[in-house]
């Protein structure tokens, strides 16, 4: 469903030149059917990276988008697929891939975009919440995994919560036990943790110091020896692939 708020605030922002790469929104909010969650976005120094998320946001390619991946002291994993009635899960539409702005680092509570293997440069419309300190490992991973913002502090709550529920085949559902997982009992559209919609909050850049964050410099990257980037054929990226269960095939964005 499309949101008219969104759309006015998306043609008015287009019209001062506010979603150039250069000057990109700040604060969006996924309202999800478990909360919502605010996510400040680090435009100055991930523009590509901003400017890739927002034109989803725009055309609402991630609205009713279910999150496909839950690993429990990892990363809580969406923006790819959709539940149109049965599964595997639908693939959203990608547009052309972004380049890698490994700037800022994995640290808890901060979103970056997943990617293919092997490909530093590959990430599209799927990104990932870190639920943990994972500097040591996606820093420097296959080219460093871009971090592009940060959830609200106060909005954690609401990522923990859903990684809470029962996760089943790594998708966390909702109404849903671990035993009817086991036994393979069907599962609906109501079960899935969707987005229903992201709206842009505030389009100031300057306005990121007010929300309290600072954003931790990847300082492994520069570091790190010249093949290192390549690791992502490891067992940790293999973690941020597509969910086979309810996806159908094993897909890294």
């Amino acid at each position: 469903m499309l949101n008219r708020n969104k759309h006015l605030l998306a043609m008015s922002f287009l019209a001062a030149g506010l979603l150039s790469s250069a000057a990109n929104a700040t604060i969006v909010e996924l309202q999800t059917n478990q909360g919502n969650i605010k996510i400040n976005l680090f435009d100055q120094t991930t523009p590509a990276t901003v400017a890739n998320f927002l034109s989803y946001v725009n055309k609402d390619a991630f609205d009713e988008t279910v999150f496909h991946r839950a690993v429990k002291g990892f990363v809580l994993q969406g923006g790819g697929f959709i539940y149109d009635g049965k599964l595997p899960l639908s693939p959203v539409a990608t547009d052309a891939a972004v380049i890698n702005e490994p700037k800022h680092s994995n640290v808890k509570g901060t979103i970056a975009m997943a990617k293919l293997g092997g490909n530093p440069n590959s990430a599209t419309n799927q990104w990932f919440i870190n639920l943990a300190n994972n500097s040591a490992n996606l820093d420097v991973q296959n080219g460093g995994f871009t971090v592009f913002g940060q959830v609200v502090e106060g909005d954690m709550a609401v990522v923990e919560g859903i990684m809470n529920l029962t996760i089943c085949r790594e998708a966390p559902l909702i109404n849903y036990t671990a035993a009817q997982c086991t036994a393979n009992t069907d599962i609906a559209g109501e079960n899935f943790v969707k987005i229903m919609n992201v709206n842009i909050l505030d389009t100031d850049p300057a306005s990121a110091t007010n929300a309290g964050i600072v954003p931790v410099e990847n300082t492994l990257i520069k570091a790190a020896p010249a093949d290192k980037s390549d690791s992502s054929s490891g067992s940790l990226s293999a973690l941020l692939l597509g969910l086979i269960g309810f996806v159908g095939m094993r897909r890294l964005k």
